[in-house]
């Protein structure tokens, strides 16, 4: 096949591989606390200067999210302002800086190996470091894909992303426990004792265990701030700041000359100015991106993802991990179902039928959490909410958000959608266990029943949504976009 009349599949396919890797970082970055924390809780808890108490650990555990809020807030402005591949460049470099400073919190300014109060504040500025980083790849990895593939494949290929991210979390997992090796973690009635109370077992995993797990991002962080100084700026970028021709030499090689040059035009139509206000293609242009991102977390899925050992475990189950890692592969192979179908059936329909599949799920552990006998439907109904979310709203809203607004507001209503994302992450991830334990008599599963009664509640309203407002993007060109959010103005 001649690459200059067709494009190139394998150079748009290695520089998408390449994006992907942020996406990986991602999942890597959030899910590594879960391997860490009971060493680093162990560890701190030694302190002499201060009281590590479970507040404090909370904190720890989630600092990183206030990181995402931040980088996913300033994404939009260096997106605009430096380009999209620059701004991942500034990624991959948080991602490696945050990595080797939580392995070792101490360096230049500190005593190894001595908690103290003052340590515990420059190990949380250095997760906060890599939340930045995990939040500017949030937004722009996406939309980096987005406006580099051809619009017949642009779904799935965004959706390798949120791919990439669950890949990130499980490839953790195994990383964590191949670290772990022989040795244990800590027990938390051991920890506060000094570091000879702690099983001898266990005792490397509190002096250099987490610190190993942390570190070991710099590995992909590094690989992946290298090789993105390889791969193009975005073709929608280039004519932004007036480099015509090198967006058209971008272009050639991936959809050919003829194509290429069609889709240079739609892009200078639509580029009238380097960007506009926000507000340009009126409220709803924004709010149904914002909503996307809100109901993505709201639906609740974080909480089935970050404490699905604690739920499987007050369900009664032996072991818990075991269940977990079950779940994490079929979460797996339902994103692929999302990536190999996006383009066949859609959007809307998988976003409508994911969040119809979700309510089920989530009703069915209401109705049946805590009931003796039916803790086999009460797992079921789990994997039900988690398969249903990817195939559905985990990939599906990436794509959307990535390819649903004009050009010349993109950098700007990604930067707002994501953030609200990350914003009613840290709300529903820091909801859950309180409302899962409410009580309202003494030993009853009221706070089991409303929790996932209210979540199911809100997956139904996620399809109305969808059925109503969000429009179909399968098949149109970003271009397509200003004109189809002028036409809901008209």
């Amino acid at each position: 096949m001649n690459s200059t009349e067709n494009g190139s599949r394998a150079y748009l396919i290695s520089i998408v591989m390449v994006a992907v890797l942020g996406g990986l970082l991602f999942g890597y970055d959030t899910a590594v606390i879960s391997g860490a924390e009971k060493g680093l809780q162990a560890f701190f808890k030694d302190a002499a200067d201060f009281e590590y108490t479970d507040g404090w650990h909370g904190f720890t555990s989630a600092s990183a999210l206030i990181g995402c809020i931040i980088g996913s807030a300033i994404s939009g402005f260096l997106a605009t302002n430096l380009g999209r591949k620059k701004s991942l460049i500034i990624a991959g470099l948080l991602f490696f800086i945050s990595a080797l400073g939580s392995m070792d919190p101490e360096f230049m300014f500190f005593e190894y190996g001595t908690p103290t109060y003052s340590l515990l504040l420059m190990f949380n500025f250095y997760r906060i470091i890599g939340g930045i980083g995990v939040g500017l790849a949030s937004a722009i990895c996406p939309m980096y894909i987005g406006e580099v593939a051809p619009s017949n494949i642009r779904g799935m290929l965004v959706s390798w992303n949120q791919f990439a991210i669950i890949f990130g979390q499980l490839v953790v997992y195994f990383v964590n426990f191949f670290i772990l090796g022989e040795h244990i973690q800590p027990l938390v009635e051991e920890m506060g004792k000094g570091l000879a109370a702690i099983n001898p077992a266990a005792q490397w995993t509190v002096t250099t265990g987490w610190r190993y797990m942390f570190g070991s991002e710099a590995v992909p962080a590094g690989l992946f701030a290298l090789l993105i100084c390889f791969v193009p700026e975005t073709p929608r970028y280039l004519v932004s700041v007036g480099q015509d021709q090198k967006a058209l030499g971008i272009l050639s090689k991936i959809n050919g000359n003829v194509k290429a040059k069609q889709i240079l035009q739609d892009i200078k139509d639509t580029m009238v100015v380097k960007t506009e206000k926000l507000m340009t293609y009126g409220f709803v242009c924004i709010f149904v991106g914002v909503m996307l991102s809100v109901f993505q977390q709201a639906v609740g899925i974080n909480a089935v993802l970050y404490y699905a050992p604690r739920i499987f475990g007050d369900m009664g189950m032996e072991n818990p991990m075991v269940i977990t890692v079950f779940m994490g592969v079929v979460n797996i192979l339902f994103t692929l179902v999302a990536i190999f179908t996006v383009e066949k059936w859609g959007r809307k329909p998988l976003l409508i039928w994911g969040s119809i599949g979700m309510a089920i799920g989530a009703l069915g552990v209401a109705f049946t959490f805590g009931h003796a006998g039916l803790e086999f439907v009460t797992a079921a109904s789990i994997m039900v909410y988690a398969a249903s979310f990817m195939f559905s709203w985990g990939p599906i809203t990436w794509v959307l958000i990535a390819e649903i607004f004009p050009n010349t507001i993109r950098g700007g209503a990604v930067a707002i959608a994501v953030a609200f994302q990350w914003i009613f992450n840290f709300i529903v991830s820091s909801t859950f266990v309180p409302m899962f334990n409410m009580h309202l008599t003494e030993g009853d599963d009221f706070g089991h029943w409303f929790t996932y009664g209210l979540y199911g509640i809100v997956c139904l309203i996620a399809a109305i949504f969808v059925w109503r407002m969000v429009p179909e993007t399968k098949g149109k060109t970003l271009e397509d976009m200003t004109k189809l959010w002028r036409n809901q103005q008209a």
